[in-house]
């Protein structure tokens, strides 16, 4: 597998941080999940929970193993100083000052292991004027400008329905590590990550930064609601049997006109640019979908649509993924096995490589469940000394 050989030492909680180890677990890196006793990842009490097992922390946890520690113990400390030259990376998401008080930070950890990788992923960035602030996906939001651009035009700021921002940082954690491990190969030098699931998320705007910059103020950023402002037709129009979404642009509209029988609309000069289109949608999108209520189903819409190539699709529900071709043949939903839990649907690996094929046969870590494993796998310990740390509490376990 691509990552076979790498170790990474993983503090991670919930979703920023874990992706990021998540997708190295799926590619072959050997993940010790550092969990501090008695709950560990804090991702163990999100719904849904089944006889104490969280389907969240399964999603996020699976191919890792679990080493649960009362990181008060001054041992504990101790114990993971010892493992860092065992390892090759190490990822963290604790909030401001955890490690740093504990002598583990970037700084003291690269006393320990020189060419140590280590990535911290954060709301505002380590080194920042928010680095104090503690933030999860919804306060990234709504800081990184996405509430403002969700929702309907004359409403207020909407979330978006899903942890886009967190899974958005650790794609781009993943990414960074690579990198690094990249450059690693080539130079033999570690080095620190500071990632900032704000400056992730900013990334991801288009023209809402570059807008008004271009156009001197003029464009000032905002909700559109269902339908672009700038570019038509582009936006959700309702089929005759739910929402179906359409995204033509100028090369396209040729296309659309075609496919709905309405040839006079190609050279029309009100509507000759997208522009001049969005402005006038009022009048275009009661056309569009009076001609989509001429059909039965949406299914028949979209085939016409796809006929005279413009971007098209059906508004889907994610429960809609468990039976619809595409994310089956794919694997972009996929069944995987949990001890407890039993059988479970979770979003497949994105990324296709042909050097690496199959995926992994993983599970999730109960809690604790490794402990005496990488102790004496790692670092040597003995039964006796394993079975001391458990005696004083130092190292934690659970069944679930």
């Amino acid at each position: 597998m691509l990552l076979d050989g790498v170790r990474v030492l993983d503090f991670t909680q919930y979703v920023a941080g874990s992706g990021i180890t998540r997708l190295m677990a799926e590619l072959g890196a050997e993940i010790l999940k550092i969990e501090i006793a008695p709950v560990g990842d804090p991702a163990r009490l999100i719904p849904f929970v089944r006889d104490g097992r969280s389907g969240y922390f399964v999603q996020q946890n699976r191919g890792k193993q679990s080493l649960c520690v009362d990181f008060k113990r001054p041992e504990t400390l101790d114990l993971i100083r010892e493992l860092v030259p065992h390892c090759d990376v190490v990822v963290e998401n604790f909030g401001p000052g955890v490690l740093e008080k504990r002598g583990l930070d970037y700084p003291q950890l690269r006393k320990l292991k020189p060419d140590v990788i280590m990535a911290s992923v954060s709301a505002y960035g380590r080194v920042s004027p928010l680095s104090h602030k503690t933030g999860y996906d919804w306060i990234i939001q709504a800081f990184a400008g996405f509430m403002h651009m969700t929702g309907p035009k004359d409403g207020p700021p909407h979330p978006i329905g899903l942890a886009l921002l967190d899974v958005n940082a650790s794609v781009h954690g993943f990414a960074a590590v690579g990198y690094a491990l990249y450059h690693h190969l080539r130079t033999g030098e570690g080095q620190y990550l500071d990632l900032s699931m704000v400056d992730a998320a900013f990334h991801m705007h288009d023209l809402n930064v570059h807008g008004p910059s271009v156009t001197n103020g003029e464009f000032k950023p905002h909700r559109m609601g269902t339908h672009h402002e700038l570019i038509f037709p582009f936006g959700v129009f309702k089929g005759p049997t739910g929402y179906l979404c359409v995204a033509a642009l100028q090369l396209q509209w040729k296309n659309v006109c075609e496919c709905i029988g309405r040839l006079d609309l190609v050279n029309d000069e009100r509507y000759d640019d997208g522009l001049k289109r969005a402005q006038r949608r009022d009048e275009l999108i009661p056309i569009i979908e009076g001609w989509m209520a001429t059909f039965k189903t949406n299914d028949e819409v979209l085939t016409m649509l796809d006929t005279h190539r413009v971007p098209a699709t059906a508004v889907l529900s994610p429960a809609d993924a468990k039976t619809h071709p595409y994310f089956i043949e794919r694997g972009t939903i996929r069944a995987v096995p949990d001890r407890i839990l039993g059988e479970i649907d979770i979003p497949g690996f994105p990324f296709r490589f042909s050097a690496q094929p199959e995926l992994p046969a993983i599970e999730a870590p109960l809690l604790g469940e490794h402990n005496a494993a990488i102790l004496s796998r790692v670092l040597g310990y003995n039964a006796g000394k394993i079975a001391a740390l458990n005696d004083s509490g130092v190292l934690v376990s659970r069944p679930c």
